[in-house]
């Protein structure tokens, strides 16, 4: 192919006409110039500006590319034949190792800022074993097992709520079939892990175990919508012990309580879901909402936890009582 005009290269090379000029004012490429005046390019020049695309795809700069531009106008097979070619690798890589250095030691301080915000107002200390901890509670891995619906709360909706009281982080005695008139929402969890603490032996492989620490910051995110969307009070539960809930609800800055049930009692009133872990009985992930002493819907299974209140919320919405 020869002969071809501007827009004729740009389509061959795959880029726009403007970056084919942008790449003649800088020399890269250099047409003939026809009788006319207009430009002239052939098979060499599309070569040229592949060439360019593909490096800059690598994150070298276009004005970088003249020694690999070269090597293929001294007619070598490969635009990285020559030394020259090699340098410009070994440049754009440790460029490359700066800013990736610069990133890290960015990310270590934020996490560091994290990891003293999330404690500022705790009982414990902040961990100083780095990033590991804090980013593994706060962030979602990818590609977690999704729980599936096995029938387990099937049975929920319409159960009057059991005579039980459970201790609030706030002190309190709060009987499950004395919550008021009105709906009551709390979300039931297995356990939330904290910075310092590891999580139990194959808690990610557990469909809907992992979670629980992104799921309170969603309710806490969410806490006054959901109050404006008519849920009188939101609770957190779980079997884990008052003392450890109340560090949660100091490092996380929740406005609402947890109630503690560490022999799972409502689970054994109400056959709710459970699993075993480690030794451990806990918990399946769920939510209640209970309206006027009566369990009006059951979320069951839960997923993604990190934007679980929202899926209440959206509920709420839809069903507003008559």
């Amino acid at each position: 192919m020869s002969g071809m005009k501007i827009g004729e290269l740009a389509r061959s090379a795959g880029v726009t006409i403007k970056a084919v000029r942008y790449y003649e004012s800088l020399g890269l490429i250099t047409p003939r110039r026809l009788a006319n005046g207009y430009r002239d390019y052939d098979e060499d020049d599309v070569r040229a500006v592949r060439e360019i695309r593909a490096l800059s795809s690598l994150g070298i700069a276009v004005e970088r590319t003249r020694p690999f531009l070269a090597c293929l106008a001294a007619g070598q097979q490969h635009a990285d034949d020559c030394p020259a070619s090699m340098a410009g690798y070994r440049e754009a890589i440790d460029e490359l190792t700066e800013r990736i250095e610069a990133l890290t030691s960015r990310r270590a301080t934020l996490i560091s800022h994290l990891r003293q915000a999330a404690h500022r107002n705790s009982s414990t200390t902040p961990p100083d074993h780095g990033e590991h901890a804090m980013s593994d509670l706060y962030r979602l891995p990818e590609n977690l097992p999704v729980p599936q619906d096995d029938g387990a709360a099937d049975h929920l909706p319409g159960l009057r709520a059991p005579h039980l009281e459970l201790l609030s982080t706030t002190g309190e005695m709060i009987g499950i079939d004395a919550l008021g008139i009105g709906r009551t929402v709390i979300y039931i969890y297995p356990l939330t892990g904290r910075p310092e603490a590891d999580l139990p032996h194959g808690w990610n492989s557990i469909p809907g175990a992992r979670g629980c620490t992104t799921e309170a910051c969603d309710f806490r995110d969410h806490h006054q919508e959901l109050l404006a969307a008519g849920a009188r009070r939101v609770f957190g539960l779980s079997s884990q012990e008052t003392t450890y809930q109340r560090e949660v609800v100091e490092r996380l800055r929740l406005p609402f309580a947890m109630l503690s049930d560490p022999r799972l009692n409502l689970a054994t009133a109400l056959g709710l879901p459970t699993f075993e872990v480690d030794g451990l009985t806990l918990f399946k992930r769920l939510t209640l909402v209970i309206r006027d002493g009566v369990i009006e819907h059951a979320f069951y299974p839960v997923f993604p936890p990190n934007v679980h209140a929202q899926q209440v919320l959206s509920w709420l919405r839809d069903n507003s009582p008559e």
